[in-house]
């Protein structure tokens, strides 16, 4: 189960050091009613129950474990525009709405801003976000995604030549880059805690430990959970790879569309702020644009936070802190003075295409997956969407909602081996250049 093989990777987390958990909210016991009942605590269940209690609904939320436990709770804090697959999105849909799309994402980075600032969300955001190319192959693809971006979405990018990539990263490793002023990062789980006490202050009752075991589909569904269940009008599934960790009795329907990938994570001791600053301009996050990528920033108490690469074989990589920190030498040789104090990590959903997942199952169910590391941003407008569908208004929503999906082949047994094949041509492709 992937709630087992993740225990021994959350315990030595910085995110988790770094907050108090506030007390556990009481598990769903007995029969609760509601308008909407939204199964899942992270981004994108918490904003869908925070839009729908702000207009007016009635919102249980459900969730497995803690808040934040899952992905919300674990990832690299970077909050990022578009999508991990433009190209998928371009391909399947009119120009026009493509743009709409797009022009949705970053809606996202403004709606997130707006939450922190009305919310009080003490959560060290900082603004700034660096794309960096390892190779000139790499480069010419990247300024050539920079005139794209530009040209077909109005959202204009700096663009750093080599002449000027060592002014921005004090990394040999990288021969150019671009530079988002509206992208940021931020410390994730303390933001997720903060949409947890905003949709609290809205109404939501919030339910922790409670796994949710079927739904019973019809009119007025019942999500049933180990000791309660709840009677609603409209159910929200926002569990992405952990909806069906107890059994394909919930949505089997969406669960092989999404493939869980482990992704991991290790912080520096703290340096002085000066060492701290000097490594990337104005403090902002980066990632390089490999396939298999690494991706980095500055906490706000000076360390580096550092992730690398991903394993889709659900295992964790074996002498993982020394591997990473391998991987982060190679970006900044000027840290290998200091120690690694924390290693973690935990499973991201991703798709086939790299698109996000939205859609219906039957009138009133929902669902929202396919993040696919794209879903700090993407994740407060998908519950936004769903929000906005359920009250009727579901154009933007069904604009996602177009977009195809297809399952993992060979279903659970045969999509691990597969991508791990797949991993291994994508690794390879890179360190040719």
């Amino acid at each position: 189960m992937l709630l087992e093989k993740e225990l021994g990777l959350t315990e030595n987390s910085y995110y988790e050091a770094s907050v108090r958990r506030p007390p556990d909210s009481p598990p769903l016991q007995g029969r609760a009613v509601a308008d909407v009942c939204v199964v899942g605590a992270g981004y994108s269940g918490l904003s869908a129950a925070l839009e729908l209690a702000l207009h007016g609904y009635s919102v249980v939320l459900l969730e497995a474990r803690r808040i934040g436990w899952g992905a919300s709770g674990r990832n690299g804090g970077q909050v990022i525009v578009g999508f991990a697959a433009e190209g998928t999105i371009e391909a399947q849909l009119p120009a026009a709405d493509a743009r709409r799309a797009w022009d949705i994402s970053v809606e996202g980075l403004h709606l997130l801003r707006s939450r922190i600032a009305d919310n009080g969300i003490d959560c060290d955001y900082q603004p700034g976000y660096l794309t960096l190319a390892v190779s000139a192959r790499k480069a010419r693809a990247l300024e050539k995604w920079v005139a794209h971006v530009d040209g077909h979405y109005g959202y204009a990018l700096r663009w750093i030549g080599p002449e000027r990539i060592g002014e921005w990263i004090a990394s040999r490793r990288f021969v150019a880059g671009a530079y988002d002023p509206d992208s940021g990062h931020l410390h994730p789980l303390k933001f997720c805690f903060g949409l947890a006490d905003a949709a609290r202050a809205a109404g939501v009752r919030v339910h922790e430990h409670s796994p949710v075991k079927r739904i019973a589909r019809g009119a007025q569904p019942v999500v049933k959970t180990p000791e309660g269940e709840v009677d609603c009008r409209f159910v929200v599934l926002a569990g992405n790879v952990y909806l069906n960790e107890y059994g394909d009795t919930v949505a089997p329907e969406i669960g092989g569309r999404i493939m869980p990938v482990g992704t991991y994570m290790v912080a520096t001791e703290a340096m002085d702020r000066e060492r701290s600053d000097a490594l990337i301009r104005g403090r902002a996050a980066a990632s390089d644009t490999n396939f298999v990528l690494d991706y980095f920033r500055p906490s706000a108490d000076h360390r580096l936070l550092f992730g690398a690469g991903d394993s889709y074989s659900a295992a964790t990589p074996r002498k993982l802190v020394d591997k990473m920190r391998r991987q982060m030498l190679g970006v900044f040789p000027q840290l290998d003075d200091l120690e690694i104090e924390y290693a973690w990590g935990g499973f991201v959903d991703i798709t086939m295409n790299r698109a996000p997942d939205f859609g219906r199952s039957g009138a009133n169910v929902y669902y929202l997956q396919g993040f696919s590391g794209h879903g700090l941003a993407l994740t407060g407008m998908a519950g936004k969407l769903v929000a906005e569908a359920i009250r009727g208004q579901a154009e933007r929503f069904d604009l996602f909602a177009r977009i195809g999906h297809l399952p993992f082949p060979g279903g659970a047994l045969m999509r691990t081996p597969a991508l791990v094949l797949g991993m291994l041509y994508f690794r390879l492709r890179d360190l040719l250049g």
